[in-house]
């Protein structure tokens, strides 16, 4: 397998030295997808402003990391499972609804459980969602709106899932206690 080099700001090319500024001034720190991104600076720049567009969303935070989580575990991402669920808990989603998302059973908020649902079937679809689907997700409160900003975060969670597969990224000390591996017996796809 090819190794990627996980860049930094005195190795990065200037546009991905850039990228890697970027997020340490949006994150404190650049995490080592960021900087296996910055090995094709597009790529991490097209990360970041996704990952600017989902905040700018009328999905709460908490649903944000929802749909992030969701999408990530679909595709059986042990970093971004254990990024985002480290996230998850900055944003104040709830201990109960974070464990049923990384176990992959029913979460107790029902809201959340819709969301999730949903969002694990557009990626579960590759989206072709039926009408059912759509259904159950707008008779749990959601709009037109929130289906294609879900859309949207499974697009920046897809390019983050497949370069971390790729790349296979270390998980970063900052989210070491979130560390994940998929369920014995969980049914992703």
């Amino acid at each position: 397998m090819t190794d990627f080099k996980l860049q930094t700001a005195e190795t990065a090319t200037p546009e991905g030295r850039e990228a890697i500024e970027k997020a340490e001034q949006g994150m404190g720190f650049a995490p080592n997808l960021v900087k296996i991104l910055a090995n094709a600076p597009a790529a991490a720049h097209a990360y970041l402003d996704l990952n600017a567009l989902l905040d700018s969303t009328s999905l709460s935070p908490q649903e944000q990391q929802v749909v992030l989580l969701a999408t990530s575990f679909e595709n059986e991402c042990g970093y971004c499972m254990g990024a985002h669920s480290t996230v998850a808990g900055m944003v104040g989603l709830d201990d109960g609804d974070l464990q049923a998302i990384r176990e992959g059973t029913e979460l107790p908020t029902a809201r959340l459980n819709a969301l999730r649902d949903f969002t694990r079937a557009v990626v579960r679809k590759r989206g072709y969602v039926t009408e059912d689907d759509i259904r159950r997700f707008r008779d749990a409160g959601f709009e037109q709106e929130q289906v294609l900003e879900v859309l949207l975060g499974v697009a920046m969670k897809t390019l983050s899932n497949y370069t971390n597969h790729i790349a296979n990224t270390p998980l970063d000390e900052a989210f070491q206690a979130q560390q994940w591996s998929p369920p014995k017996g969980a049914v992703t796809a």
